[in-house]
């Protein structure tokens, strides 16, 4: 990947085959960015004012270290893999890992370069818990939809602290870090958030000078260059651009292809002063072929359905058509404020507005008993419906956009003896749907197109298919339960939420934190114009008060005992750019979602710093669950309550001298505890595996020499998983061997070969009720990548 060019490309074994230079290196950015001399020093506990993004989260802790003449052990602290000591990165968080009393798992910038990481799902893949989802219903969402810990995460999604509403799938060129903050954490995010939130850490501009670029190939026609320039303009200014050009088919898969760019400047302001300000761009385009996967079907006399292709069928074959196609544009704006007005007083302003613009048109492969049975007995016979069984998705154009507001202040004093920080601000945000919606026809007939293909052979041509324009074939819109068969569907919503939070040491080694969050949801929905009936409109608002409360023990610098709980809402009319029909009539007796989280959990550093370990356990229950009907896509209230209770581990960071690892493993008891329909209850959530384990580990020969070698590999494996609540449906685990190799010319020049599913084994990487998307095959990755 050609993520982070801008800092040194070299991971921390790479950075201890010369000390020297990055030694010097981080002199002058300390110097660069030496904070005012009369900032007080950080009270025990206390974390560092500012959210920082990962360059200038090192280049300050550098700073520091580097006064007192500690040149090496800072260097282990800004750039090793152990993540308890990487910052989240937004105001409203501002603390690192090690202090959040909460389980936090971190995808470095280091680890994503050495697995040469291209998108926000290649990266999800080192976090247990986190699955993909492509979206069931009329809507036919794809982008990227993420469930975390089984539970829908896919509108939260941030970036900086700001919500990311677009639909779209993200490329990770201007990733710094990810953090995933498991749990309900509408305090800090807001409405969602029932199994988590994902946050985004961008590069920006900062201070130095940095030129970058990579250069990738290999399997599947892949073809990729990105770059990273960095240029500090006077004292305190920098500017940033990072770019990407994508070109790549899948192995594994046929027709399924991707082409994209991106760009990414910033400018930021008052760099190394008490108050900066940083404006950042995005542009993402991308054209892509959707893939939904196989079918599931039924073996006769079995009574779990699994993927055809577990039974055999190609794991090539794709069931789209010649009009199947992802087209997006998004561009987003954000500037973000922060100063230290005092030694006891920061504030932060984060403005974002973003405008998203999609074409999307896919195939649901649906194969029914009659197709399923036929595959077992003559599969030549056995056929497939593209339009699936909810008679869709059909073609729509999407086109969105949102405004966001996050300002905070952050306090810091004491009363006597006890020290105080509190957060307080507000959030307000808009956001607004447009879709137009078109049809197929089968050579110009009234009625419903035939759109077949077979089961064994597919083909990707349709005689006689037609795609209208806006407004023809009318009779051919997909009718929507309850709505009808609507040409344009509009969605808007608007939040006002205010937050408060206070953590208290009551002593040097107890702190307690308490915090609340009060939104007003306000939302609409509409669908009119060439459908059976006169059109619908909806309308509801809704108030939710999110508390949490968290007790820490810190006996060390390096130990942290922690308990949280925590609750969370989702309101009706949440998903407005991601769902097919974000509102019910409030006639229909929905109830928002709520969550709750029990959790205690340690952190523990070893080794100076070196070595990172996290240990929880958690219950996460959930009530008045909303489903979607296999059937028909029909959005209902289930009033299910759903149980996910568990174990996560980490450990992270440097085992021995040139010897990095970061492994994970999670285990979930996830049930349905109550629900109207009885047979479900003791059954497990659908989207939940109940075992799941990272690993990733390098060794480094001969450093600093020239012919160093630095050797990585790991495994994900993810237990099987079921599809629906009734479990009569699910997919095998998976378990994907990836490595690595990589060498270093000088100090400026790197070289490297990644395998990926070494043992070609058929994984599923997307899920749905009755379908899964067999994920890459065998797959090697050349690059070349230069910094200076």
């Amino acid at each position: 990947m050609g993520a982070s060019l801008g800092a040194p490309l070299a991971s921390a074994n790479d950075q201890a085959q010369s000390p020297q230079r990055h030694k010097r290196h981080h002199r002058h950015v300390a110097e660069a960015s030496k904070p005012a001399t009369n900032t007080p020093a950080p009270a025990p506990g206390y974390a560092p004012a500012a959210a920082l993004n990962g360059d200038e989260h090192a280049a300050r802790k550098t700073g520091r270290n580097a006064q007192s003449g500690d040149g090496e052990s800072l260097l282990v602290t800004g750039r090793s893999m152990n993540i308890l000591n990487d910052p989240i990165g937004i105001g409203r968080m501002p603390q690192d890992i090690m202090h959040t009393p909460q389980t936090v798992n971190a995808v470095p910038r280091i680890l994503m370069e050495q697995q040469n990481v291209k998108s926000l799902d290649e990266a999800l893949r080192d976090v247990p818990g986190v699955t993909a989802s492509v979206g069931e219903g009329e809507g036919g969402m794809s982008g990227d939809q993420f469930l975390i810990r089984g539970f829908q995460a896919q509108n939260d999604i941030y970036e900086n602290g700001l919500r990311d509403f677009g639909v779209y799938t993200r490329d990770s060129f201007d990733y710094d870090h990810i953090s995933v903050i498991k749990g309900p954490s509408s305090e800090v995010f807001g409405n969602g958030t029932t199994g988590g939130a994902i946050n985004i850490t961008t590069k920006v501009a900062h201070l130095g000078n940095n030129y970058g670029a990579q250069f990738s190939g290999g399997s599947g026609e892949y073809y990729r260059g990105t770059l990273d320039f960095n240029q500090q303009i006077g004292e305190h200014t920098a500017v940033r651009i990072t770019g990407m050009g994508n070109e790549n088919n899948e192995v594994g898969r046929d027709n399924i292809y991707s082409h994209r760019w991106g760009l990414a400047p910033s400018i930021g302001f008052g760099l190394g002063t008490k108050t900066t300000f940083t404006l950042e761009y995005f542009h993402q385009s991308d054209n892509r072929i959707p893939d939904y996967g196989v079918p599931v079907i039924t073996k006769p006399g079995t009574a779990i359905a699994r993927p055809a292709t577990e039974y055999g069928l190609n794991r090539h074959n794709w069931y789209g058509t010649n009009y199947d196609q992802d087209v997006t544009n998004e561009n987003m704006l954000t500037g973000r404020l922060q100063s230290e007005i005092s030694q006891y007083i920061s504030v932060f302003d984060d403005l974002r507005g973003g405008m998203y613009q999609r074409w999307f048109s896919a195939s649901q492969p649906g194969c029914d008993t009659t197709c399923a049975s036929e595959f077992f007995t003559d599969p030549s016979a056995a056929t497939v419906d593209r339009r699936g069984h909810l008679g869709g998705p059909e073609p729509y154009q999407q086109n969105d956009w949102s405004v966001q507001n996050v300002f905070s202040v952050l306090a810091k004093f004491k009363t006597g003896s006890i020290k105080h920080e509190m957060i307080a601000g507000w959030d307000v945000e808009h956001v607004y749907d447009r879709r137009t919606n078109y049809a197929y026809n089968y050579n110009g007939q009234n009625g419903t197109a035939p759109d077949t293909t077979s089961l064994v052979h597919p083909s990707h041509t349709q005689p006689g298919l037609l795609l209208g324009g806006a407004g023809q074939y009318q009779y051919d819109l997909v009718n929507i339960s309850g709505v009808g068969r609507a040409l344009y569907k509009t969605g808007d919503a608007t939040d006002v939420g205010a937050f408060f939070s206070e953590q208290m040491w009551v002593a040097p080694w107890f702190s307690i934190k308490g915090g609340f969050r009060w939104d007003h949801w306000n939302s609409h929905y509409s669908a009119n114009g060439g459908m059976v009936g006169g059109g619908v409109h909806y309308g509801q608002q809704q108030d939710t008060f999110n508390p949490t409360v968290s007790l820490m023990y810190t006996p060390s610098k390096n130990t942290m005992v922690y308990f949280n709980w925590a609750r969370s809402t989702t309101p009706l009319g949440l998903y407005v750019t991601n769902s097919s029909e974000p509102l019910k009539s409030s006639t229909q007796g929905f109830k928002p979602e709520q969550s709750s989280l029990y959790e205690l959990g340690i952190k523990q550093q070893f080794f100076h710093g070196r070595l990172g370990a996290t240990a929880s356990v958690f219950r996460l229950e959930k009530g008045n669950a909303m489903m979607t009907d296999p059937s028909t896509g029909t959005v209902s209230s289930s009033s299910d309550r759903q149980r996910n209770q568990g174990v996560e581990l980490s450990l992270s960071g440097q085992i021995l001298k040139n010897w990095n690892l970061i492994g994970t493993y999670a285990y979930y008891d996830a049930t349905t505890t109550w629900s109207l329909t009885a047979a479900d209850v003791g059954k497990r959530i659908q989207y939940a595996p109940k075992n799941m384990a990272t690993l990733w580990t390098t060794y480094t020969i001969a450093p600093d020499t020239p012919w160093n070698v630095t050797f990585g590999g790991g495994l994900t494996w993810r237990d099987a998983v079921y599809l629906n609540a009734a479990n009569t449906a699910r997919v095998p685990h998976t378990m994907d061997w990836d490595a690595m190799i990589s060498h270093n010319i000088g100090h400026r020049w790197r070289m490297a070969l990644n395998g990926y599913n070494l043992t070609n084994r058929v994984n599923y990487s997307n899920l749905f009720s009755d379908r899964a998307t067999p994920s890459v095959g065998r797959t090697f990755l050349g690059s070349l990548s230069f910094t200076y």
